[in-house]
């Protein structure tokens, strides 16, 4: 591996997200805060550590698949150790394990916080808590192929490391012109959001940070009780659509708005958009049988909101969740594993993964009866290839392993079996919210330190699919060939 090229892109990875502070730090200055100071030594040591990683490093060399792997791995590591400076320096958070807690939650859009006082935090501390969000949901490192000119060479490596699903997409040629055409579709879509969520009453402040965790799928809000704290039909509704929207494959939503709206025909889309109707009717009735709300209408507007935040991984609340019917909290949790679409902010295992085990699974018990039988598995009217099916039937098991041990590990340190069960699946998902103890009306700031750190290691897992991290642990990864 060539450790001095893998250098050389962190420190330019840290001086991008060290220029990005410069965000927060407006809103510090215009609300007059006492976190701009903090926010500006977060600045400086982060840039100067840039400059120190480039000078370190060098640009010479090609970056090929193990380089890949290392910068994308390594810089979400760095970007959630410089993240969680803000906090430490203003105070907000009382350790570095709660700050690197947080920030971790921000960059992989997860949403699980310590934070217990959150409208009594400075605002340009909020505003970056939520903007890590946004720069996490579509990826940190896409970002970085897309604007930095270096990173043009051998930024498929890149993104193949880290762009959510089984496959990248390339939408051009060059992986630069992708990157680009992503964050444009993204931005495009942020934008939309933010204006209608401004026309829906909230100033522009909350309006930005609540677009940050929508389209990022993430889930950190400004206010205590998250969008229930808007008690609006109108803010739900404007939220919902955008999680569905942030859900799907980015690349559809390019397409669209290039007027291919028949591109939404996609296999997965088409089971996507079925799969949450289906979960949304679901839940509605089991909230209508227990009588949990006064109208069929409020079943279902909570129903709605709660299936669709979950499942998108985006992890927003409305109600506490906590207090539904034991079967829907179940449904709930078993969203927590499904997650949203290849090629979205989303997380967990994906809809195009859970299509393919299922007709995998329904092509050997037919096997059983015609063993001779030739049965491709076809998507989009394309065969799967074989190697991509054993790639999912190998990231499910690992993604199940990983998901028993760290329970397994939660339940050692004393929580109680819901919560340790739900505290892995919701930051393995990137989701946010669990069940009891981490439910929707509680959080993360009672967890020992050391589930604080194996929970930010599910956050980095889940968001980089597990192989990205993992194959690091590799000697192969290290050795010279």
């Amino acid at each position: 591996m060539n450790i001095r090229l893998v250098l050389f892109f962190l420190g330019r990875l840290l001086l991008l997200l060290g220029i990005s502070m410069s965000f927060p730090l407006f809103w510090a200055f215009h609300y007059h805060g006492n976190d701009i100071l903090p926010l500006m030594y977060s600045m400086a040591v982060t840039v100067g550590a840039g400059f120190l990683f480039s000078f370190l490093g060098s640009d010479e060399g090609e970056l090929g698949r193990k380089e890949g792997f290392a910068v994308v791995a390594f810089g979400w590591l760095l970007a959630s150790a410089f993240g969680a400076l803000p906090y430490v320096f203003s105070g907000v958070l009382p350790t570095f394990t709660d700050a690197y807690f947080e920030a971790m939650s921000g960059f992989t859009t997860t949403g699980a916080s310590v934070l217990t006082h959150i409208e009594g935090s400075p605002l340009g501390i909020l505003f970056w808590r939520d903007f890590t969000h946004w720069l996490g949901g579509m990826g940190i490192i896409l970002l970085s192929v897309a604007i930095l000119p270096v990173l043009g060479v051998g930024g498929m490596q890149l993104v193949a490391a880290e762009v959510p699903g089984p496959v990248a997409e390339k939408l051009r040629p060059r992986i630069k012109e992708t990157a680009k055409l992503l964050w444009i579709v993204y931005i495009v879509l942020s934008a939309a959001e933010v204006l209608l969520l401004y026309l829906g009453g909230m100033n522009p402040f909350e309006s930005l940070c609540h677009m940050f965790g929508t389209m990022a799928t993430g889930g950190f809000s400004t206010r205590n009780a998250s969008i229930g704290a808007y008690h609006s039909v109108y803010v739900d509704v404007v939220i919902i659509i955008f999680m569905f929207i942030a859900g799907a494959n980015f690349s559809l939503h390019y397409y669209a708005l290039k007027g291919r709206l028949k591109v939404y025909k996609d296999a997965e889309f088409i089971f996507y958009a079925v799969f949450t109707a289906i979960s949304v009717l679901f839940i509605t009735v089991d909230l209508w049988y227990h009588h949990v709300y006064a109208t069929i209408g409020q079943d279902l507007r909570y129903a709605s909101f709660q299936a669709i935040s979950i499942m998108t991984t985006t992890g927003y609340a409305t109600a506490d969740f906590g207090k539904w019917p034991y079967l829907s909290q179940f449904f709930l949790l078993f969203l927590m594993f499904v997650g949203g679409c290849a090629g979205s902010t989303g997380g967990a295992i994906k809809h195009i993964r859970i299509m393919i085990l299922l007709k995998d699974g329904v092509r050997r018990l037919y096997r059983l009866i015609h063993p001779r039988a030739v049965m491709p598995i076809v998507l989009n009217k394309e065969v799967v290839s074989e190697e991509i099916v054993a790639d999912i039937h190998s990231f499910f098991l690992l993604y199940m392993l990983v998901f028993v041990i760290a329970t397994i590990y939660m339940s050692s340190l004393g929580l109680d079996t819901i919560t340790a069960i739900s505290s892995v699946a919701a930051t393995l998902g990137n989701i946010g919210p669990g069940l009891a103890r981490v439910g929707p009306a509680q959080n993360y700031a009672f967890v020992p330190m050391a589930g604080k750190w194996l929970l930010s290691v599910c956050m980095l897992l889940g968001r980089l699919e597990i192989y990205t991290v993992l194959v690091l642990l590799l000697p192969a990864s290290w050795r010279k060939v």
